[in-house]
């Protein structure tokens, strides 16, 4: 069994946010006398906020660790659902539950965060004990939740684009790999190794399902825009295409800008027609939006299956192709890479993610 100093190593060792709730879980298991940890967090769509349980690890072995692109939202329950855990995050307190006696088992609700945080940011740490946790197993537990979130804080921090509070181009890398595993259950360990320092930007490879997606999205004419009405009337058209895209796309969706005019999101969906349709009304969105000072600003789209053999850099090559397509041929328009391959303006090449255009 690890020891505290040891945990606190591999919690300070992460460079994805993502795995930083799987590394708290397994060392609350690992130094806590508790029965159960979940982590659960609030997630929405459609203005309707519901609870997503994305860890939760059982004492005696077993656990689950949830993949958000792929779950299907309309199935969690509502914030309303679990009193407890809503109260926890309104009083961002502490909570006690004693459900068979006052000696008897507890849930304990913990807030991950007690200041103020936007909605997907907001979540509960719930423990399971089988009896009232005693002061050295509250101070374990506090000292490990408090490393956690001093990670959580600088590493989202580093992941964010400092003008749209966007993902930005370095996020893919760390995340694309635990955002396209097909299963997550069974692979905790090999995660947490994955994510080790000096595995980041590894070219690895993997397997994936064939169901998700990558797309860039590109703001048409934007150096002449710029020349025409400055750069900061160009900032706040950025600002705002970035909140049409948060607007447009799923709360659980992950949406980047990556500089300039180029956005990109990588989310889970069924197949090409429910992608294409995604983009497709990001960019009607932009197209009927009224830019405050610019008037009409169109966008391109070009999007691309992630494939099994898949790094960031060789998907993203595909995605930047379609949408270079698009920009070439007219504007205003979205292109699915797979689709020009079908067509015949790309031809695949044995290198992965290579393509020869005619």
């Amino acid at each position: 069994m690890a020891t505290l100093t040891e945990h606190l190593i591999k919690l300070t060792d992460h460079r994805d946010r993502d795995l930083l709730e799987l590394t708290l879980a397994k060392a609350l298991i690992d130094l806590v006398p508790i029965q159960r940890v979940l982590i659960t967090r609030v997630t929405s769509e459609d203005g309707i906020r519901r609870w997503l349980d994305v860890v939760s690890l059982d004492a005696r072995g077993g656990g689950k660790v949830v993949d958000p692109l792929r779950v299907d939202i309309d199935s969690l329950p509502l914030l309303e659902d679990a009193a407890d855990r809503l109260r926890c995050i309104q009083s961002r307190d502490r909570l006690e539950v004693a459900w068979a006696g006052e000696d008897g088992p507890r849930k304990t609700y913990f807030p991950l965060f007690t200041d103020a945080r936007a909605d997907e940011e907001q979540g509960v740490l719930e423990i399971h004990s089988a009896a009232p946790l005693n002061e050295d197993a509250l101070e374990t537990i506090g000292q490990l939740h408090h490393i956690y979130r001093n990670m959580y804080t600088l590493l989202a921090y580093s992941d964010r684009d400092a003008l749209t509070g966007l993902l930005n181009r370095k996020s893919l890398d760390d995340a694309f790999y635990s955002a396209v595993l097909e299963e997550l259950d069974g692979v905790m360990d090999n995660a947490l190794q994955a994510s080790a320092p000096g595995s980041i930007g590894q070219e690895r490879r993997h397997r994936v399902p064939p169901n998700y997606w990558l797309g860039t999205i590109v703001i048409d004419n934007f150096p002449l825009l710029s020349d025409k009405h400055g750069h900061l009337i160009m900032e706040e058209v950025t600002l705002l295409v970035a909140r049409l895209m948060g607007n447009t796309f799923r709360a659980h969706d992950r949406l980047y800008r990556f500089g300039g005019d180029q956005f990109a999101a990588l989310f889970h969906c069924p197949d090409e027609a429910l992608a294409f349709g995604a983009f497709e009304r990001m960019r009607a969105n932009v197209e009927k939006f009224n830019f405050p000072q610019v008037g009409r600003v169109t966008v391109c789209a070009g999007f691309t299956r992630i494939m099994a053999d898949d790094s960031p850099s060789t998907a993203l090559e595909r995605a930047e192709q379609a949408v270079d397509f698009a920009q070439k041929n007219g504007r205003d328009k979205v292109c699915s890479h797979l689709d020009l391959v079908r067509r015949g303006f790309f031809v695949e090449v044995a290198r992965t993610g290579a393509v020869d255009i005619f």
